[in-house]
């Protein structure tokens, strides 16, 4: 379980802008909006809470932490050695 604030976090750290998350997730831009709007938990469907997650998860962030407890996300990047 993810919060509003972590899904706003990953799309920072990722440089993504709204629209962009909502190109590679198929969620609607104003559903993301109002999802990054709420605190804590938001109150979203299932299959758009797991989407944003797996196409966030899949460009590189881990969410770590608890909802109750330091939610955060982590940056992972890969570099391809040329």
């Amino acid at each position: 379980m993810v919060t509003a604030q972590q899904i706003k976090m990953a799309r920072s750290a990722l440089d993504w802008s709204i629209e962009r998350l909502s190109k590679e997730t198929s969620v609607s831009s104003r559903t993301i909006m109002r999802i990054e709007d709420q605190s804590g938990v938001p109150s979203a469907t299932k299959a758009n809470m797991n989407m944003l997650v797996t196409t966030l998860e899949a460009a590189g962030i881990e969410f770590i932490g608890a909802p109750d407890d330091g939610p955060g996300v982590r940056l992972w990047l890969h570099f391809d050695s040329q």
